[in-house]
């Protein structure tokens, strides 16, 4: 299954998105996600995806850890296990075309949302309401950095706050995608010793990626941040959602 090509590209592919997402604080594991579909069945994916991306993610925050919100991490936290509970009676594993279309189309409901209406992820309970909604989206689609972001684009955070607190919450979220599919789905995913390997060999390379991001970071501007995030997050979902039509299409 892993041959040397394959591992080149997979951790060139490490890199890569890891660096994206330490830069954006999101975009990365879209394109990880559409890169392991391509190798993978979806719960094998699934189980990649969340390891390589725990990896980036726990190292970004702690790069940043003294901008992380705590308060929003834990209640992010207790809103995707609630998730993962309720996901685990179900016993339910997504059609590639379906997870396709659901991380292209994320970005486009994430910026749909009216300004007036736009949630905040620091007030009240509304870092759970974003755990819950993300970790059930995080078990249908795999990534879910798109449309969590609606909760962080209008709270007024800075730039490192946002990605350092981000990431942390997504820790979180992604030991939930992890757990469902490596532990509770009865299917291919990290079964075996050479997949675990294989996927401690990414995430090496996914820290590599977001120590590299960490200048680029710094020298960006609030501004700036939040003007390529939106654009780049908008170019790889219309990517995605046509990958998806076009796999629809061939099956009929």
């Amino acid at each position: 299954m892993f041959s040397l090509s394959v591992l080149a590209a997979l951790a060139a592919v490490a890199v890569v998105t890891s660096f994206i997402s330490g830069v954006f604080g999101m975009a990365g594991g879209m394109l990880l996600i559409g890169f392991l579909l391509f190798l993978l069945p979806v719960p094998v994916a699934m189980v990649f995806h969340g390891v390589i991306q725990i990896a980036a993610n726990g190292w970004r925050a702690w790069l940043w850890r003294h901008h992380v919100k705590w308060s929003v991490v834990l209640k992010f936290g207790a809103g995707s296990a609630a998730s993962l509970l309720v996901f685990s009676w179900f016993d339910f594993v997504p059609d590639e075309a379906l997870v396709l279309m659901m991380v292209g189309l994320m970005p486009f409901i994430a910026l749909a949302v009216p300004q007036r209406i736009a949630p905040d992820i620091e007030r009240g309970g509304q870092a759970f309401l974003a755990g819950a909604i993300g970790g059930a989206i995080q078990l249908v689609a795999g990534v879910t950095g798109p449309i969590l972001d609606i909760f962080y684009v209008r709270t007024g955070m800075t730039r490192q706050v946002n990605v350092s607190t981000k990431a942390a919450a997504m820790v979180l979220g992604h030991l939930t995608k992890v757990a469902y599919f490596g532990v509770l789905i009865e299917g291919p995913a990290g079964r075996d010793l050479e997949q675990w390997l294989v996927m401690a060999y990414a995430a090496a390379f996914a820290v590599l990626g977001t120590t590299l991001s960490r200048s680029f970071l710094d020298r960006m501007s609030d501004r700036q941040f939040y003007y390529w995030t939106r654009r780049v997050i908008l170019a790889l979902g219309a990517v995605y959602v046509a990958q998806g039509i076009w796999l629809m299409v061939t099956r009929w």
